[in-house]
């Protein structure tokens, strides 16, 4: 770890010798690394408590730590997200954040950390029921979504013909779909398997044949240098293990 952290360092003073590292030269003047997280998506960002909690909030404190700063979680939203990064609210966004071509759009992202696809959870009685999108985009199907996000986007664009559930966030899904207020979820393959875990009532229908193909990454400004050091770092992380590592205790806590 202590020789992981030697050799980010190394690569952050050579950035900022050569005066182009702005993002890096202002987190360093404050000494202080601002997080964008919403807080509501297991297993990568939550509430445990009082406390935030999740494999990105565990990274987010050794990135902090690499750099040699403190480090300042900020609350965002699915429908802000990009909004609060544009606005410069913080400096990352981590937090179980998919690439997608529209994000791209305005800023960057990190090299992926994880593959990842859209994958259904409903109650144990009714898994075999939605094996296929087609067989959830029906008159008869309630499909529940939180807002803001690439669950928002997956629903509206496969299921026209479903009943369309906005919920006003991530939390309560599934307490609802266990209630009978909804049928089905469509979310990241890696949430389906933690909240079936979380509720017993609630089986993941296909996390491993998920319905498309996505990555996860971090959600960065488009700094050249910001992301320079960001890859290297988090390519340091995947290749060392401790990326496994903080994944593999996490879903193990479930």
């Amino acid at each position: 770890m202590k020789k992981r952290i030697f050799y980010i360092v190394i690569s952050f003073l050579f950035f900022c010798s050569s005066g182009i590292a702005q993002t890096l030269e202002l987190i360093k003047e404050r000494n202080l690394l601002r997080i964008g997280t919403t807080g509501d998506y297991q297993p990568f960002s939550y509430m445990s408590g009082e406390d935030l909690k999740g494999i990105d909030i565990t990274m987010a404190k050794n990135l902090a730590t690499s750099l040699g700063v403190e480090v300042k979680f900020v609350n965002t939203s699915w429908p802000t997200l990009m909004d609060d990064l544009l606005a410069n609210k913080y400096e990352i966004g981590m937090s179980g954040i998919s690439i997608t071509p529209e994000r791209q759009k305005t800023a960057s992202f990190s090299i992926p950390m994880l593959s990842d696809g859209k994958a259904a959870i409903s109650r144990d009685e009714d898994a075999h029921k939605y094996t296929t999108i087609a067989a959830i985009n029906n008159p008869n199907v309630r499909v529940i979504f939180n807002p803001g996000g690439t669950n928002e986007i997956f629903a509206r664009e496969n299921f026209p013909d479903a009943q369309l559930i906005l919920n006003e966030d991530n939390i309560t899904i599934f307490d609802k779909i266990i209630a009978g207020k909804a049928d089905v979820m469509v979310t990241d393959a890696v949430e389906t398997i933690i909240q079936q875990n979380i509720h017993p009532e609630l089986e993941a229908v296909n996390p491993d044949k998920p319905f498309n193909k996505s990555e996860k990454a971090y959600l960065i400004n488009k700094d050249p240098k910001f992301k320079a050091y960001i890859d290297q770092w988090l390519d340091m992380s995947l290749k060392d293990g401790s990326f496994k590592e903080i994944y593999d205790g996490e879903l193990n806590m479930q």
